[in-house]
């Protein structure tokens, strides 16, 4: 008789690491009902919650996935590096981590029981865990041949002294099937001085303390990284690609004040021919200078095609996120709105999953955010890369270079992409019809759906890890 197994999950904050998170949660539960989860919610340090995704999730069938909510910690010093504060962050949440933890086990009577998964950035709750007796995982929520980048950033890390863009302009990193610009590597990277590169190199060495390490991502869309960690790394647990994790059953249920604003777009959409409009979006957190926006209004006009454009003001404070502009004429070129009036829409929030899977859409201008990708890829609309932080750079490098899924409109080089290069890349996958990439895009679309499927390779890994956590002794 199989036993139960509670699995903690402790997501970073964020609505882009907790979705997946919560999305595979699900099917472990659906697919085994021995499994029980709790979700430990680390709030923003505005202190904000995604209080609405998570009453959706408990409101529905669903069963035997709770969440509890920590108490707010203490914020890390001003002026603490992006990636530093966070990592300090989620650090100062351990104590709240570890009393909820505690409590689980002793309502259970069996730590034996409890398993712990921590987000890619929360590796400093593995000690608590190893503390506390129980099997920790992580879970990596961006791709493959990310996760192989950081499992060999200590590897480079010893083998070259100097500041590795110093050292090459490119470099042979073995998850990355072309040699990967050093520029296209998330800049906090390029200096080994920063408090944000140490905490790479910290969270890249911790994951080999795990039992095992989860990807969001599919066997088929990446099988280099694949074979890299079967037969090319060595000392690393399991890793299990279980991709992709996506919120598609739950679309956006609109709220009174964001309904009109969402039945403006789809009616919109509603009204075009199949396969011609291209979609701009650059993530929750993604903003544009203003100059810029002048010349992705000047390409878009130029090209004569239909565009979709969400469109977010920066955010004014630190906390804050970006919000839509309450006069987008503001930043617009004298008169583009009359101009493109009929062909082109623009938005500010944007309900990205409906969009995407829209009939309309034939092309996807995107920051290269994994999720996003992933979403691209499961409703066959060919990407037009635009990274803007982080990793994206390395996931629009993948895309192009590696897996020829996308085309290129912004590189790691580019500080101002022109107007010209914009119209060209946005005739390219509307008027041209994207060729090649559009064929990859449509073939790997349906080994995305079949992995997931029962039988197909994320279905397998799954039921791999089902087991493993259940067997741990």
């Amino acid at each position: 008789m199989s036993k139960n197994v509670e699995v903690v999950f402790v997501p970073s904050f964020g609505v882009t690491h907790i979705i997946p998170t919560v999305e595979l949660a699900k099917r472990l539960v659906e697919r085994d009902e021995c499994f029980s989860i709790t979700f430990l919610i680390i709030p923003e340090p505005s202190g904000l919650i995604p209080q609405a995704y998570i009453d959706s999730v408990t409101n529905s069938s669903v069963n035997r996935i709770c969440f509890t909510i920590l108490q707010r910690a203490d914020l890390p010093p001003p002026g603490s590096e992006p990636m530093a504060f966070m990592a300090l962050y989620i650090q100062n949440h351990l104590p709240h981590v570890k009393k909820a933890i505690t409590n689980l086990v002793s309502k259970s009577n069996n730590n034996g029981s409890v398993r712990l998964v921590v987000d890619m950035f929360s590796t400093t709750m593995i000690d608590m865990a190893n503390e506390l007796g129980i099997p920790s995982y992580v879970y990596y929520t961006s791709c493959a041949a990310a996760l192989g980048l950081m499992l060999h950033l200590p590897t480079l890390d010893a083998e070259i002294e100097g500041e590795l863009l110093d050292y090459s302009r490119e470099l042979n990193l073995p998850s990355y099937i072309n040699p990967v610009p050093t520029l296209a590597l998330p800049n906090i990277m390029l200096n080994k001085k920063s408090d944000g590169y140490k905490w790479y190199l910290y969270h890249g060495s911790r994951f080999r303390d795990t039992k095992g390490i989860i990807v969001n991502s599919v066997a088929e869309l990446e099988s280099h990284a694949v074979h890299v960690f079967n037969h090319i790394f060595s000392g690393i647990p399991p890793v299990y690609l279980v991709g992709p994790s996506l919120n598609l059953e739950g679309k956006t249920q609109p709220d009174s004040t964001t309904r009109s604003h969402y039945d403006r777009i789809i009616r919109w959409l509603d009204d075009q021919p199949k396969l011609s409009v291209v979609f701009l979006c650059f993530g929750s957190r993604g903003t544009l200078s203003a100059r810029q926006v002048k010349e992705i209004a000047i390409g878009l006009e130029r090209s004569g095609e239909r565009f979709l454009w969400s469109l977010r003001s920066p955010p004014k404070t630190k906390f804050e996120k970006p919000s839509d502009y309450s006069n987008p004429e503001e930043v617009l070129p004298d008169g583009f709105l009359g101009r493109v009036e009929g062909r082109g829409l623009m938005c500010g929030w944007a309900p990205q999953v409906e969009i995407l899977s829209h009939k309309a859409i034939g092309g996807f201008v995107s920051h290269c955010g994994w999720n996003s990708i992933l979403e691209s890829l499961w409703f066959d609309v060919p990407i037009l890369t635009w990274p803007i932080d982080a990793e994206q750079k390395l996931n629009g490098f993948e895309l192009v270079k590696d897996l020829g899924l996308a085309v290129e409109v912004k590189d790691e080089r580019d500080d101002l992409v022109v107007a010209e290069v914009i119209e060209k890349g946005v005739r390219s996958i509307i008027r041209e019809g994207g060729g090649e990439v559009r064929r990859k895009v449509k073939e790997m679309s349906k080994k995305c759906r079949d992995a997931v499927m029962e039988g197909g390779s994320s279905w397998s890994t799954l039921s791999c890890l089902i087991e493993d956590m259940s067997n741990i002794q």
